[in-house]
């Protein structure tokens, strides 16, 4: 039997359209509403909730648990300090990505990291080579629910719930209060907008989901489903596991691996002459840096509006744009070259009404990730192949300043 998260007695009566996936054994909307654009539209134009508990929730303390991150994390733990959150991954020996997640220092000595698909194992084994005890990290997923309230209003309704967001900066942690339950708040997000997360005792969730919707009701706050999120999260060039990448532990050859350089996260090793940890994985990403081995690089990709309308009216009919999101290879041809000069592929393709224009996600050698660089890009019509002019742009595609810009009473 599917679990249900700790806010379903909250989600299940506002699924006007009854269907609901399965997020890792939990029950979950991909909308609730039958306009899908209704969604997309209240994280960029008011306030959206969304119910992300299914998220796997991991806790590490004291000594212990700092050098098994310390090991484990691809980015060093030591730059998160109390009140802090950081993203990063976790790699294999060979340096190929096995997850990605958001780690945050709760309190002194107390991490808690969040990921998409169960990692306890993994964990595990590296606390084992450590001579450490399994307790170092501790499952907590059933503990805590988490909500995500995302959109240009996300502020104004969680300031009239705590004052621990006023001064939070971007990614900035807090512990409070709201509506007299202990919560977590972090000034992150999956959206690429101004956003909150809140980590609540699952027995709290009914209360603070009230509390939230109670504060929001003057903002047209809108519970999403998955799908939105994912719409959004396109325009904010954030990758997807299973989508944009997969982990290396279930790839059967090197093709279906990939790196962090190769994935777009070079800046996460800025600084890593200055860092002294041996985390796992290490020598072979600082040889892929020094002797440029990337395969590929991970890059937007804006397809060319006036070159996708025409592969459509051509044959009359009308380019699809509504709703449009696929998680589907896009396969990516270089220009001028010999027919079926096959060069990469799109992981994820958005119509973007926001915009105004289709975009991607897309993995492509390194002689075509400059800015401005030129593919052809595939797309079916009327079951036939057609070739339309793409290009290259940096992500992320959409990145307000409301994003990381201070709130009422943040310091600078």
């Amino acid at each position: 039997m599917p679990k249900t998260t700790p806010f379903h007695s909250r989600v299940e009566p506002l699924n006007q359209t009854g269907i609901w996936k399965h997020w890792y054994g939990y029950l979950v909307a991909p909308q609730y509403q039958y306009s899908l654009n209704a969604e997309y539209y209240a994280i960029r134009n008011s306030v959206s909730l969304l119910d992300t508990s299914p998220l796997f929730k991991y806790r590490f303390a004291g000594d212990r648990g700092r050098a098994l991150l310390e090991r484990v994390l691809a980015r060093d733990v030591g730059a998160c300090r109390v009140g802090r959150a950081q993203y990063t991954c976790w790699c294999d020996e060979r340096g190929f990505v096995i997850q990605d997640g958001v780690v945050m220092q709760v309190a002194e000595g107390e991490y808690r990291l969040t990921s998409a698909e169960p990692t306890l194992r993994h964990f595990r084994s590296v606390t084992r080579q450590m001579g450490f005890p399994d307790d170092t990290v501790e499952e907590i997923s059933d503990d805590f629910g988490i909500l995500a309230l995302q959109g240009p209003h996300a502020y104004d309704v969680i300031s009239r719930l705590t004052e621990a967001a006023s001064p939070l900066k971007y990614f900035g942690v807090a512990q409070s209060t709201v509506a007299s339950c202990e919560v977590t708040v972090s000034r992150t997000g999956y959206t690429g907008d101004l956003g909150y997360e809140l980590w609540i005792r699952s027995e709290d969730a009914e209360t603070v989901w009230d509390a939230l919707a109670a504060a929001g009701k003057d903002y047209n706050l809108t519970p999403i489903g998955t799908s939105a999120m994912k719409m959004a999260r396109v325009e904010a060039g954030l990758l997807l596991l299973g989508v944009d990448f997969n982990t290396s532990r279930y790839a059967w050859v090197d093709a279906q691996r990939e790196t962090p350089i190769e994935l777009g996260w070079s800046w996460m090793f800025r600084k890593l002459d200055e860092d002294p940890r041996d985390f796992i994985g290490r020598r072979a990403i600082e040889a892929e840096i020094a002797n440029r081995t990337s395969r590929w690089n991970t890059v937007g990709l804006a397809v060319d509006w006036h070159a996708y309308e025409c592969a459509f009216t051509e044959s009359g009919i009308i380019p699809p744009m509504h709703e449009l999101y696929t998680e589907s290879t896009m396969s990516l041809y270089r220009r001028g070259g010999k027919q079926w000069d096959y060069a990469g592929y799109a992981s994820s393709f958005l119509a973007s009404t926001l915009l105004r224009r289709p975009i991607g996600i897309a993995k492509l050698p390194l002689d075509l990730t400059e800015e401005g660089s030129e593919v052809d890009a595939e797309i079916t019509v009327i079951r036939q192949p057609k070739y339309i002019l793409a290009r290259v742009e940096r992500l992320p595609f959409f990145n307000p300043p409301r994003k990381t810009a201070l709130m009422n009473g943040g310091a600078s």
